[in-house]
């Protein structure tokens, strides 16, 4: 090579890699695609959403309206089921409870009314047997009649028929985790409330979640306020196993429990239509498997059209948070938001 190619090489080389770095930068945060799709579906989605996507604990997108931002607080529905969920894990990983005692042992009225052999693991899975509710918004149009979760939790203990075995049957309801979390109020002899708090919101730093309700039972299994920054927050704990800036929420062996199908062999009794294709973990769904059968894709949709999920083979979390009603053709929206942000997030 002569001098004075060599010398246009080296002046040359800084560039071109300057030039590479910025194709990479662009090819890696590309999202025009995402943002057509947003703007296409506007209307299904409402004048209220926020859709983000985190990856690394950074933002990577976000979109968000004039009446909806990423702080602002709103009704999650049944994304609900996860925090109650891994609240309960912590209960379990710190000796508190075990996951195969009946539930019996700490709310005596089960084993009064012959359904003493339900265990938490059958709560957390919506296994319990018990009779459910009626699934959708006839569920959530009825006023909560009970004025506390005792209250409520007794109530499926006297009144509801246990229809199938715990254990063989999935029926998709509230009651499962609502009677998971009355035991940690008999447990702690506080509010599950105050309980949620304490062991999950305040020490990832979650300011605008909470389970309060002055209006009546405070509802486990549908009833948290959250945003769309502090519920991608939750979200990064669970991606990173448990860990959130330095600092261990749960064990990696608690997020192992909590991304697992408990029961494989139950047979489908109800479960929502948008979940169709889906199974079960705790308070949380498996939305994709890789060839092995091992998920990848955990998600948590509500009734009110909130859906977060995690993607642990690219290694991202993001939601779309909305204020209006989760729909068939939501969930196809939703479906078509994910398969576009996956062919950027690599």
């Amino acid at each position: 090579m002569s001098a004075l190619t060599s010398e246009i090489c080296r002046k040359c080389s800084p560039a071109l890699i300057f030039m590479l770095f910025l194709q990479t930068t662009h090819a890696q945060t590309d999202f025009s695609g995402l943002t057509t799709i947003i703007n296409k579906n506007e209307k299904s989605l409402g004048k209220e959403y926020v859709v983000l996507v985190n990856k690394a604990g950074k933002n990577i997108f976000l979109k968000e309206t004039e009446d909806l931002k990423i702080k602002t607080p709103a009704p999650v529905a049944s994304c609900s089921k996860w925090f109650t969920a891994a609240i309960v894990m912590k209960f379990v990983e710190d000796g508190k409870i075990d996951l195969d005692e009946p539930v019996s042992k700490y709310l005596p009225i089960y084993e009064k009314y012959m359904k003493g052999y339900i265990t938490l693991r059958h709560c957390l899975t919506h296994t319990t047997g018990i009779e459910g509710d009626a699934l959708g918004i006839l569920r959530f149009a009825q006023k909560n009649k009970f004025a506390s979760l005792e209250e409520e939790v007794n109530n499926f203990a006297s009144k509801r028929l246990i229809i199938d075995n715990p254990g063989t049957h999935f029926s998709y309801s509230g009651i499962g985790l609502n009677i998971a979390a009355r035991v940690l109020e008999v447990i702690t002899k506080k509010t599950f409330d105050k309980i949620s708090q304490e062991k999950l919101f305040k020490p990832l730093g979650m300011k605008n979640t909470s389970f309060y309700n002055e209006n009546g039972a405070i509802n486990p299994s549908g009833g948290a306020i959250s945003t769309a920054f502090d519920y991608s927050i939750f979200m990064q704990m669970i991606l990173n196993k448990g860990e959130l800036n330095g600092k261990r929420i749960l064990s990696e062996k608690s997020i192992e429990m909590l991304c697992t199908n408990q029961f494989p062999e139950a047979q489908i009794r109800s479960m929502p239509e948008v979940a169709k294709g889906f199974t079960y973990a705790m308070g949380n769904w498996i939305q994709e498997k890789d060839e092995n059968g091992k998920g990848f894709v955990f998600s948590s949709p509500g009734l009110f059209g909130t859906w977060p999920w995690i993607d642990t083979k690219r290694n991202y979390v993001a939601i779309v948070f909305v204020k209006s009603l989760l729909t068939d053709q939501k969930r196809d929206i939703y479906m078509k938001i994910k398969e576009s942000i996956d062919q950027v997030v690599q």
